[in-house]
């Protein structure tokens, strides 16, 4: 005999509210069905990532660490069975596109700092000489090496 409780949370997509209830759904639905029933929500896909056992400062095994990847859904996105789902708020997404702007309007900053420290670095004298150099080695033109009848003869 089987374990039909087992089965019962297989044959569901479990949606996580913000309030922590759960809503197990035991028929196909789209992620759009789902937020007009919950306006101001967008449906998120969850995954868990267990990486292995974790070292502290003291150099013990204290267990291991769970990462949770979301992904937002499109309204046409098919909610599978056996897979976890969240809503999330409107605000939390808007909130997390901002931190994710700034982050990357920082990271740019920093390189560009960077760049321009190692520029720094240098004599202004030598990096002019480099500078030259460069625009000579690009300004070359390819001139053609040909040898005259006379010589192609006398070779063979």
């Amino acid at each position: 005999m089987g374990n039909c409780q087992t089965r019962d949370v297989v044959a569901a997509a479990v949606i996580q509210h913000p309030d922590g209830k759960v809503e197990k759904l035991y028929w196909p639905a789209t992620a759009g069905e789902v937020m007009r029933n919950h306006p101001g929500h967008y449906v998120a896909s969850v995954t868990f990532h267990i990486s292995g056992d974790v070292r502290n400062t003291q150099g013990a095994v204290s267990g291991s660490r769970r990462l949770i990847c979301m992904r937002l859904l499109k309204h046409k996105d098919l909610l599978l069975i056996g897979k976890v789902y969240r809503l999330v708020t409107s605000q939390e997404v808007a909130k997390a596109l901002q931190n994710r702007k700034q982050e990357r309007f920082l990271k740019v900053q920093a390189e560009l700092m960077k760049q321009e420290q190692q520029g720094a670095g240098t004599d202004g004298c030598v990096q002019a000489e480099k500078n030259e150099t460069e625009r000579q080695r690009n300004s070359r033109h390819w001139r053609p090496s040909l040898q005259s009848i006379s010589e192609a003869k006398a070779l063979q």
